[in-house]
């Protein structure tokens, strides 16, 4: 039996340089954690704006829509969406997903757009194999001191957000999961689509409306776009409309009938027959549903908060 050395040091590499400096300073905008019954009611399609989000899937499997293309997504698997990244959590009370998520903004990592952590055309899910249980370590301890309200929470769930990217970073130049560099057909057509309905999703569009615009018929511009992404134009713009109505409700104070009037919607009775229909509950009671955790008992902010999600 080979005896075990009694004690291990192990040196920094003298040449080490952290690309967290001077323009390229990330903060901690909010950790959530997300409990598997949770997902009875689904956070829908939208996009970040102005920081990047990763989640941490803890247990079950589902099928989620990331930017054009349904992908499975299983316990293990990390999630980065650079900002603008659209998804959609497709999620329901027989699809349990539990999972932790942390936000961060500030990031300008060298050769990339503002709040890009990786490259676009590196994917979007890493299995983290045996990184998975310091991942998680990490995910918890931010949780716990945020939700606990513990001293110098915020400095040192700083510190551990650094661990967080750092490590992101090594498991995303790992083996990628099976299905992420797959050379396919270029859908131009349906990005072109995609890309219309993103950009024009708060306004009163209709298929036919879109049909006219982009100088396609109905029928193959419904065909092109459901084979690319799994729903039809209507179903995406239909989710697209909740998904960001969902994150005016959780991240602002403004009345509900604005925020239908925001996503598109002309009457706040159709807009809550839509948002209960697809979240699983109505938007004034999914805007409760929500934990903000303040800062030492203050002000509530206007904008930007921690969430914890329960």
């Amino acid at each position: 039996m080979t005896q075990q050395p009694l004690n291990v040091q192990c040196f920094v590499k003298k040449d080490f340089q952290s690309v967290f400096v001077g323009d390229n300073d990330p903060k901690l905008l909010y950790v959530s954690k997300i409990r598997p019954d949770a997902s009875a009611h689904p956070r829908v399609m939208h996009a970040h704006k102005d920081f990047v989000e990763i989640i941490l899937i803890c247990s079950g499997i589902s099928e989620y829509l990331i930017h054009d293309k349904k992908q499975y997504i299983r316990a293990g698997d990390l999630l980065v969406y650079n900002s603008g990244v659209v998804h959609d959590e497709i999620s329901g009370p027989d699809i349990a997903v539990g999972s932790y998520c942390v936000a961060v903004g500030g990031l300008h990592m060298p050769g990339l757009r503002e709040n890009m952590l990786i490259p676009d055309n590196a994917g979007y899910i890493f299995p983290t194999g045996d990184s998975f249980g310091e991942l998680r370590t990490l995910c918890e301890m931010m949780y716990h001191s945020l939700s606990e309200g513990e001293p110098r929470a915020e400095a040192f769930c700083h510190s551990l957000m650094h661990a967080l990217l750092v490590k992101t970073l090594a498991v995303a130049d790992g083996p990628k999961a099976a299905d992420e560099h797959k050379v396919e057909e270029p859908h131009i057509l349906g990005r072109r689509i995609k890309e219309y309905i993103d950009t024009h999703y708060m306004e009163p569009i209709t298929l036919q409306s879109m049909s006219e615009t982009l100088h396609i018929s109905p029928y193959y511009l419904s065909h092109v776009f459901k084979q690319m992404s799994g729903y039809s134009p209507v179903q995406y713009l239909l989710r697209r409309r909740i998904g960001e109505a969902q994150t005016l409700l959780i991240t602002t104070d403004l009345p509900i009938t604005r925020v239908a009037e925001m996503v598109g919607y002309d009457t706040q009775s159709y807009f809550n027959l839509q948002f209960t229909k697809n979240v699983g509950m109505p938007p004034k009671k999914y805007r409760q549903n929500y934990i903000v955790a303040e800062k030492n008992g203050g002000e509530k902010p206007k904008k930007k908060h921690r969430r914890t999600r329960q």
